[in-house]
This record gives C-alpha cells, sequence and structure tokens, in this order.
C-alpha cells in the first residue's frame, strides 16, 4: 500500500498538508467536510499538489519537511514543481493546463 503526501489550498487561499492511503478518497472526504477540522472550518478550494511516497515513514518525513516551511515558502515550492511538470510535458509533446 502506498501511502500519498497533499497540499490543499483552502477557500481563504491557506494551505493543508497531509497524509493518505487514498489520495480520491481523501479530497472526497474534504470537500465534503467529514475530513479534517482545519479544512471543514476553512472550506476545500482544490488540491495543489500530492506525491506518492513508498511508505509511512517516508510520507511523515515529507509531510514533516512541508509542515515546517513558511505560506511563502510553500508557494514557491508548489510554482517550482508546476513549473517543472509543465516543462516535462511540453517536452513530450503534451498540452496540459496547470
Amino acid at each position: 500500500m502506498g501511502y500519498y503526501v497533499y497540499m490543499i489550498r483552502c477557500q481563504d487561499n491557506s494551505l493543508y498538508t497531509g497524509i493518505t492511503t487514498d489520495i480520491k478518497r481523501r479530497c472526497e472526504e474534504h470537500k465534503n467536510g467529514t475530513g479534517a477540522k482545519y479544512i471543514k472550518i476553512k472550506k476545500f478550494l482544490k488540491l495543489e499538489i500530492f506525491f506518492r511516497c513508498l511508505n509511512r515513514s517516508e510520507a511523515s518525513k515529507i509531510e514533516y519537511f512541508l509542515k515546517k516551511m513558511c505560506k511563502s515558502e510553500k508557494e514557491r515550492y508548489i510554482n517550482e514543481i508546476k513549473g517543472l511538470e509543465a516543462i516535462i510535458w511540453e517536452k513530450l509533446g503534451i498540452k496540459i493546463e496547470i
């Protein structure tokens, strides 16, 4: 079983970081208000980014690393990752919307 670390943007523009074994299910829980209390209050806007991890230990380390960042560092990190993805897809000739 794999684990995912994810970052969700809330309607107030804040970012929430969490761990799950099922990213689709967890996002649905957050959207429906049955996930984390923080997102229930702040309201789910969108899934910003997620990473697949080999095990719980790796996921916990990544989650801890991300949670230690200030918001501006998280924003910069998200933008850098999305920029790299766009370059990769472009080189493969795949058009996507980010």
